[in-house]
């Protein structure tokens, strides 16, 4: 092939070039050409001595200073050098220098050897873990500097003012450190400022923060969020210079700012700002219509999370360039106006909880008028009012992503086409009312879709063929209250990587395939409950040590409990038919279970002792089985149990000592046993977080230990229906959560988190207890509100302490059924807050304390069979309530018994006063009208009869004679009388 001259001297020219480049390279060596400068060299190995990676195991820095006689510091990752001058002039540790998404494992100071380095315009130290250090003002220093990133790295105190000699700086990033300012008129100088981020950093004082902003003419990126901004003051809202070039504004999470920084946004350029984040700010009030009018340029709109009134504006629709836009968690109201939805561009449309209405076809069917390949991908009205029917040809919005629309009142069929939507991947329509059979053709091309949410909707039928295979794999299935069964859903088989299951409600009366509990090793959540699923669940290997919370409660499981389940991190196996725990014994290799309830089932024998493998149990429920013989000691390595009820079964024995251990002990609830001996005096002296205590119906003899006095938090103390003898300890009167009225919360709740896996989960469990309550045992959940003391059916004898008077916070006192003696102390209506009161079947006597009359919310009483005198005091709540609560006190009287009592009168209406009111009541029997009565009476008398006789003759002969004759009988009656008991004596 023939070349031309050209095509030669091209050739030639490159193989000099070639060979000019060899040679140097050659000529080169042992003279290596130094582009570092030594100062500079020597400030980086300084900033390195100052700087750590956690235990020297990623060597981040290992390049600085490895090669010490090529003394090439430009090289060393993270610096870069100018090409002409060879200055330092760029270090960047962020995380993606060292191809890294989390955290520089780097922490320890910044390093004053950055002051020699005064060449330098680019410093990023983001994610650098410095620990509430300051910022250093040398940094003041670096006028060259263009970009500055200190983000993420735990700096702390005052931003000195130093920073704002940076004239040059065009970045300053310093978000998400526990930074503070008085004042931003430092940032005043940067006139080159074009970002600035100051977000987490505390300006509740700093009032010029607006003054700030408006004087920063290149300024097109302003985050201050989560700064407790002080309020715009409306004349800051006239400063604003109209050529103002900002483009993205964050003030979110500041929740002093108020509407009045709507007039200060609308002064922008209206074609320059594009995003704009309100959200969290509990702004109140109207959304102003200047929106539409304003802001015809923005793209990215967020009010969501305050306390927005009113109906959204029709002026909406004139952002025609809006893309997202969220009003999320307000008390908006009204129809979402079609307006918006002729926003062709529109790619989000968030308005979750809210009070918007409306119906949901007429939405889509006003954007297609306009936009014809209508683009929404992200549409969440969850938690509105929103009702009607769904859409009948879901294909019109092909390019839906996300489709939330749970908690509203939809109703009717869903249509078909919805499986027609290929880019869907989250689909939620829970707590709606929709209806029908969802078939295979529902989900046809549904590959993308990740998450499933169609539960509660209890008229919703899915019947999917046994074979169907579905064409996605799902992450998170909810389809809890649907009709699914009754034949377990086989399709769930093919799902092999979800996160989250739960069919719970779900009618299903089948057993569970075996290789259903090949379980997903990310499993966080299983809720099968509430079904009637049947059989045993085998043992599998495959599925131990995962980090999940299991429900299969409320079905008819049976067997022996697996080992796997026993691994997990919470198990509620409440209401089956299990019959035995021994594989408790078999759980000894990776062991997090935090919750375990076994209750209502069928276990029964002996409790394994291996509770020592439990050592991360915090709540172990085991009521109402079978169990017996005495409580293995191992129980006692729970060391961190919160909640032990082991209430109806057999248990027999003592308590043993070795739950000394647990002390952190909130509820204990062994009632309905049989266990024996008396009450050990370690609970309150090292169990002593109590705030739940149910001994009751056991054999517990003797004494009340004083030690229960110690448990200061103690809620409930139910002793009832044991052996106990002596008196009722007075310290009783100290137990501090019960001398206080009311709580702040109503449930005794227990948190806990999940770990081991992405993004671990917080649960909580809220107790519950069976107690004697309203005439029955009931179990009650609200124990938060209860405070109640029941030591009735024992022996105990004496008198009922005064010091109970004490407990104002107690809503259910029962010492009935014992020996007490002595009178009711005389102050016990100073428990206002009782609600239950039952002293009956005791010794008690005297009178019922007139202070009674306070306790308005008594709703029970019961007083009867004691010895109790007197009459009932005068209160509705005590007379209106039926007399059974008094029978059995002969010597008590008054309403509502049918004896009346002695001095009993029937009550007087007390003449009206001259102003109208009621005379006031004198508790005397000699008044001026009793002496009046008196002689009235005595003159009426005397000269009515003293009178006739001296004025009347015949009535005066009369009268003597009668007192003559009178005489005469009673003489001779006398004399007759005495002779017979005369003539007796002596014989």
């Amino acid at each position: 092939m023939s070349r031309s001259a050209p095509q030669i001297a091209l050739l030639l020219l490159v193989h000099l070039v070639y060979l000019t480049g060899i040679l140097g390279s050659n000529l080169a060596v042992g003279e290596p050409k130094i582009r570092c400068k030594e100062a500079e060299r020597q400030a980086l190995l300084k900033i390195k001595a100052e700087l750590n990676d956690f235990g020297q195991q990623y060597n981040i820095l290992e390049s600085w200073g490895k090669e010490e006689e090529t003394r090439e510091c430009c090289e060393w990752i993270g610096v870069r050098c100018d090409n002409k001058s060879d200055h330092v002039i760029s270090i960047d540790l962020s995380p993606s220098t060292f191809d890294r998404n989390d955290s520089t494992p780097l922490e320890g100071n910044i390093s004053s050897s950055l002051a020699d380095l005064q060449y330098l315009n680019y410093l990023d130290l983001s994610t650098i873990g410095f620990f509430l250090k300051p910022i250093p003002s040398f940094i003041g220093t670096l006028t060259k500097l263009r970009y500055l990133n200190l983000s993420h790295t735990g700096l702390g105190g005052e931003i000195p003012h130093q920073l704002g000699n940076l004239s040059s700086l065009e970045t300053l990033d310093l978000h998400h450190n526990f930074l503070e300012t008085n004042s931003l008129k430092w940032a005043s100088n940067l006139s080159s400022l074009q970002l600035l981020d100051l977000s987490f950093t505390t300006m509740k004082t700093a009032d010029d923060w607006v003054h700030a902003v408006n004087n920063l003419p290149s300024l097109t990126y302003l985050k201050l969020s989560e700064c407790d901004l002080p309020d715009i003051v409306p004349p800051s809202t006239s400063l604003v210079n109209s050529s103002k070039v900002l483009a993205v504004l964050d003030l979110s999470v500041n929740p002093t700012l108020s509407a009045s920084i709507f007039p200060w946004l609308f002064n922008y350029n209206r074609r320059s700002l594009v995003h704009l984040d309100l959200s969290w700010c509990e702004l109140k009030g109207s959304i102003p219509r200047s929106f539409g009018i304003n802001m015809t340029s923005i793209t990215h709109l967020d009010l969501s999370n305050n306390n927005l009134e009113g109906s959204i504006p029709e002026a909406f629709g004139n952002m025609t360039s809006l893309e997202y836009l969220d009003l999320g968690h307000n008390m908006l109201e009204g129809e979402i106006p079609k307006s918006i939805l002729k926003i062709c561009t529109l790619r989000s449309l968030l308005a979750r909880e809210n009070n918007l209405t409306g119906q949901f076809p007429q939405l889509i069917k006003s954007s297609l008028s306009k936009c014809p390949h209508f683009s929404l991908e992200y549409l969440d009205l969850s938690q509105n009012k929103i009702m009607g029917s769904l859409p009948d040809n879901f294909t019109l919005i092909p390019s839906l992503k996300e489709l939330k629309l749970s908690s509203n009142q939809f109703s009717s069929n869903l249509s078909e086409s919805i499986g027609q939507l290929s880019q869907l991947e989250i689909l939620d329509l829970s707590r709606n009312s929709i209806e029908g059979v969802m078939f295979d053709s529902h989900f046809a091309k549904l590959s993308n879709l990740r998450y499933l949410d169609l539960s509660s909707n209890s008229r919703l039928v899915l019947s999917l063929r046994s074979d169907w295979v579905p064409p996605f794999q799902l992450d998170y299935i909810y389809l809890g209250s649907c009709k699914l069964g009754p034949h377990f859903p086989t399709w769930l088989q093919t799902q092999k990587n979800y996160l989250e299951l739960n069919i719970s409600g779900s009618e299903i009366s089948d057993s569970t395939p075996s290789s259903f509990w090949n379980l997903p090793v990310l499993l966080r959540s299983l809720d099968l409950s509430s079904n009637e699923i049947k059989g045993t669940i085998p043992e599998n290997e495959q599925a131990r040590g995962l980090s999940a919370q299991i429900d299969l409660s409320s079905n008819q499981l049976e067997g022996s409990v697996p080992s796997f389940l026993l691994q997990v991190s919470a198990l509620s196996l409440f209401e089956n038919r299990f019959s035995d725990l021994n594989s408790v014994c078999q759980n000894t290799t990776n062991n997090h279970l935090i919750f375990l309830d076994v209750s209502y089932n069928q276990l029964s024998g002996e409790l394994p002792d291996c509770w020592s493998n439990m050592s991360s149990l915090r709540i172990l429920i085991l009521s109402n089985n079978e169990l017996t013989g005495k409580l293995p000691v191992s129980i006692g390595f729970l060391a961190r149990i919160q909640t032990m009820h082991l209430d109806n079964n057999n248990l027999t024995g003592e308590l043993p000592s070795s739950l000394t251990n647990c002390k952190d002990l909130m509820v204990f609830n062994v009632g309905e046993n049989g266990f024996t001996g008396p009450i050990p005096s370690w609970l309150g002296k090292n169990v002593t977080n109590l705030v739940i205590l149910s001994l009751r119906s056991n054999d517990f003899y003797g004494s009340m230990p004083q030690q229960l006095c110690h448990l200061k938090d103690l809620q409930v103390l139910d002793l009832s229906s044991n052996n106990l003898s002596g008196s009722i300890p007075t310290c009783l009167g100290n137990i501090t959560a019960m001398t206080e009225i009311g709580s702040s919360v109503s449930n005794i709740k227990h948190l806990y988190d999940f770990r081991g896996f992405p993004g671990f989960l917080i649960s909580k469990y809220n107790d519950r207890l069976s107690v004697l309550w309203k005439g029955g045992v009931n179990e009650l959940r609200n124990l938060g509100l209860l405070k109640n003391i029941d030591l009735s059916s024992n022996k105990l004898t004496g008198e009922i302490p005064r010091e109970i008077t004490k407990l104002i916070g107690l809503v259910s006192l029962n010492f009935s059924r014992n020996n007490l003696s002595g009178q009711i102390p005389g102050d016990i209506g100073h428990l206002r807050s009782l609600d239950a009161l039952d002293l009956s079947k005791n010794q008690l006597f005297g009178q019922i304390p007139s202070s009674m009359s306070q306790m308005d919310r008594l709703s029970i009483l019961h007083l009867s069979s004691n010895n109790l005198s007197g009459k009932i005091p005068t209160a509705t709540q005590l007379q209106t309530r039926d007399a059974a609560a008094y029978e059995g006190n002969p010597e008590l009287c008054g309403a509502p018994l049918p004896k009346k009592c002695l001095d009993e009168e029937e009550p007087t209406i007390s003449p009206p006063t001259k102003d109208g009111g009621e005379q006031e009541y004198e508790d005397e029997f000699i008044t001026k009208g009793f002496y009046v009565s008196t002689a009235l009476g005595f003159l009426v008398g005397f000269w009515g009869i003293c009178g006739s006789l001296i004025f009347k003759k015949s009535w005066r002969y009369a009268y003597f004679k009668f007192l003559n004759n009178a005489g005469d009988w009673a003489y001779v009656t006398a004399t007759v009388y005495k002779a017979k008991l005369l003539r007796t004596i002596k014989n």
